[in-house]
């Protein structure tokens, strides 16, 4: 028998989880199968890898050295082979946009108008909450582009390698209840909600550090904070329990408004990510101006807002003189 990288990952797996048992269930093998395939594994390498008792499976000498070499090649293969697949497609129209986003408020309009003008290319999109792991995915060679917003003047971590380009920034609105006492007025000073408690959805970025500098700028400590999904948010501002950030674009649920924050102490830039090597890149630009007329199309929807943007010129889309959008 000829060693292959799924013996590595056998090997592994049983070093992982300490057992052949366990290791038969992450792997989804009958245990006895899983064994006789270990014993093939060690009469290839010419002696045991592991020493099993009823405590489980240790490795011997010989498996530590199997698992020194398998912990270095499996990542390298898996890193040569999303090379290659970026290599092999680098000649070829894109046929396929592989979109991850971090409750992105354009989205929708972005997939619609790029199916609009290409409907031979196949859209598919990702959720998550972390900027992180969808950065790591389009890294990875597993997503194109990544929507996503940060704060101020931040931007995502560039542990990946990713080019970032600004589509447009926004103040940040905060929602309110209907009934709430301060919902008639059109702006609210941030240091007026000081005695609410607030509601949040979750994610990995600065936000919450900026909030909290914004509140300690404005002279209070916001009170508690929950977190939730968004459907949880809105059910906690809905039953007066909290109020909640956000975006200035958002459209609230029947019962529930938004309202601007006087001075706009917080901004939040809404950015589009790609890798420069990958294929994505040579479509990027397009991309880019797509996600630009995507937000002004959603600033339709809200009137009050767009009056706003046109006495704020600092705010919205921010096109350069070379017709592009400001690098991040």
């Amino acid at each position: 028998m000829n060693l292959e990288l799924r013996h590595l990952r056998v090997v592994c797996a049983i070093a992982e989880a300490g057992s052949v048992t366990k290791a038969a269930a992450t792997l989804g093998l009958a245990q006895p199968a899983l064994t006789a395939q270990l014993q093939r594994i060690e009469r290839t390498l010419g002696g045991p890898l592991f020493e099993r008792d009823r405590r489980g499976a240790r490795p011997t000498p010989l498996g530590e050295l199997v698992l020194d070499r398998a912990r270095v090649l499996l990542p390298a293969m898996k890193g040569l082979q999303a090379e290659a697949a970026r290599l092999a497609e680098a000649g070829d129209p894109l046929r396929r946009y592989r979109f991850g986003g971090v409750n992105s408020p354009i989205l929708g309009r972005l997939v619609h108008r790029l199916a609009a003008e290409q409907p031979e290319v196949q859209i598919t999109t990702n959720a998550s909450w972390s900027v992180d792991e969808l950065a790591q995915l389009v890294a990875g060679g597993r997503l194109d582009f990544a929507l996503t917003g940060v704060c101020g003047d931040a931007t995502p971590s560039a542990e990946f390698g990713l080019s970032w380009r600004e589509v447009a920034v926004d103040p940040v609105f905060v929602l309110l209840k209907q009934s709430h006492p301060m919902a008639a007025r059109d702006e609210i000073r941030l240091v007026d909600l000081r005695r609410e408690q607030w509601v949040a959805a979750p994610g990995d970025g600065c936000f919450g550090d900026c909030f909290a500098a914004a509140c300690a700028r404005a002279g209070f400590t916001p009170r508690k904070l929950y977190e939730a999904d968004v459907r949880g948010c809105l059910d906690l501002v809905d039953a007066g329990e909290a109020v909640a950030l956000c975006q200035a674009t958002f459209r609230p649920v029947a019962g529930l408004v938004t309202r601007r924050l006087a001075g706009a102490p917080l901004r939040w830039r809404l950015l589009l990510g790609w890798h420069p090597d990958a294929p994505a890149a040579r479509v990027a630009e397009t991309v880019l101006e797509t996600a630009v007329t995507a937000y002004t199309d959603a600033l339709a929807n809200h009137p009050d807002y767009l009056a706003w943007l046109l006495r704020h010129p600092d705010f919205g889309a921010q096109p350069t003189t070379a017709g592009g959008v400001r690098s991040a």
